[in-house]
């Protein structure tokens, strides 16, 4: 859970918390959306820090936890390593949809799996199953949140603006240490960015938002 950057930004997300409350009393589904680096992961554990303090459980998910593992391309034979491939590809939608959104929903059973394989193991977790309470918010951040495969199963829809230059500049800067300068300056243009630009460019995901915040400034951010 990241320290509070500022009094500006706990009364946004105070804002937003609020509003995500106020839509249902029942379980509901948020999703933080955004470019890479955007500040989703950080955002989305303040969001459900707030909804609690509203009185209500959350349960947190990322999509980077609902991925194929690697060797699953290697066994079927696709691309995921391209913009396009990574795309089209690198998500599990079947256990996105039946693992995850749907039995968090309001009518769903409740039974839900937060985590299906371990992002860089590949270890398999879709068994560990967790029960959501009738009146829990699951926060779940990931890019291509708006996606035709579950947009449907989202109840709040946030999106964080960043431009994609900024974008960019601090995916690099948070994947170097890891990869390199040179590795991660590439692994950003030609698979992160490039499938972004396609998604944005089939899903005009800022009008599907709830609420629109610009995230270029951690300090403060704003509607």
């Amino acid at each position: 859970m990241p320290a509070s950057a500022s009094p500006a930004r706990s009364a946004l997300v105070t804002q937003v918390a609020v509003a995500v409350v106020a839509h249902s009393s029942g379980r509901l589904r948020v999703a933080v959306d955004g470019r890479t680096a955007a500040g989703k992961t950080s955002f989305a554990h303040e969001l459900a820090a707030a909804v609690r303090d509203l009185g209500r459980p959350t349960l947190r998910a990322s999509l980077d936890d609902f991925k194929h593992p690697w060797r699953h391309a290697t066994e079927h034979g696709y691309d995921r390593v391209s913009g396009e491939g990574y795309y089209r590809n690198a998500h599990d939608h079947a256990s996105i949809r039946h693992l995850l959104l749907e039995p968090a929903g309001a009518a769903g059973s409740g039974e839900v799996v937060l985590c299906a394989h371990d992002p860089l193991t590949g270890e398999d977790h879709r068994d560990l199953v967790v029960r959501a309470a009738p009146d829990a918010g699951l926060i779940v951040d990931t890019v291509f949140a708006f996606r035709p495969e579950w947009n449907d199963l989202w109840d709040f829809r946030i999106w964080l603006e960043v431009a994609a230059a900024r974008s960019l500049l601090r995916g690099v800067a948070r994947d170097g240490s890891r990869e390199g300068s040179h590795e991660a300056t590439r692994l950003h243009q030609d698979r992160y960015s490039t499938s972004e630009e396609i998604y944005l460019a089939e899903v005009d995901a800022v009008s599907r938002a709830d609420i629109v915040i610009d995230n270029h400034d951690w300090v403060s951010p704003h509607v």
